[in-house]
């Protein structure tokens, strides 16, 4: 059930600390999460952002590859199964982890990631701003310019998905009325989606990376929607 309905038109609504945090509450106690990590551990990751080995690094990229349209409970238990195999110490290959997940792409890169991790992690860790590290991130195999934010945040960056869900929300929130959510990502939408993060960022005093993390949960299960 929505806790909150947006409609988007001249009586433009706005998302302030209270409902923010009405938002959030009820997300932890309906227990739906947001990634493979509680809320807390992602807000304390952005506020201190840490410096992961090189199995962390590939497991977390192994895990955004793995969620890329599908849903989080497949991607959870898929990725779970997969870790299961890699510790088990059987070889790490498409052909071993086809079985497992039935995307011959993903596996294919989980696997060249995964054994090719200490140069990956060690090339992301080289760059010197966020800026550096999130281009960098593009270059993983199957990760790519949408992909790189997902990663980016799960390796402590504070950024934006910019999901379609968000798109949606920064429309409605900013009364851009007309313009449309997909990708390539119009600038527009963008802009809206930004002064989005700000408004909401400037009033709860949280990062924009977590607030994009509760706002794209609570609109993918249906706890925020608008029309």
């Amino acid at each position: 059930m929505s806790v909150f309905c947006l409609v988007s038109n001249s009586d433009i609504p706005r998302i302030d600390a209270e409902v923010f945090k009405a938002v959030e509450d009820h997300i932890i106690k309906s227990g739906l999460g947001s990634d493979k990590d509680s809320f807390e551990v992602i807000k304390e990751r952005l506020l201190h952002p840490p410096v992961l080995s090189a199995e962390q690094f590939a497991e977390e990229a192994a895990y955004v590859i793995l969620a890329g349209g599908f849903r989080q409970k497949v991607a959870k238990k898929k990725f779970g199964e997969i870790m299961e195999h890699i510790r088990a110490g059987k070889e790490v290959s498409a052909e071993g982890l086809f079985p497992i997940f039935h995307n011959m792409n993903k596996v294919k890169a989980i696997a060249k990631i995964w054994n090719e991790r200490d140069k990956w992690r060690d090339g992301f860790y080289a760059r010197a701003t966020d800026g550096e590290r999130l281009a960098y991130l593009a270059r993983l195999p199957h990760i790519g310019e949408i992909t790189k934010n997902h990663l980016a945040r799960n390796l402590g960056i504070s950024n934006v998905k910019y999901d379609v869900w968000i798109q949606r929300l920064g429309i409605a929130l900013c009364g851009t009325e007309g313009l449309g959510e997909g990708f390539p990502l119009d600038a527009r939408v963008k802009a809206a989606c930004d002064r989005m993060f700000a408004e909401i960022s400037a009033e709860t005093g949280y990062d924009r990376g977590y607030v994009d993390v509760v706002l794209w949960k609570a609109c993918q299960t249906g706890i925020l929607s608008f029309r």
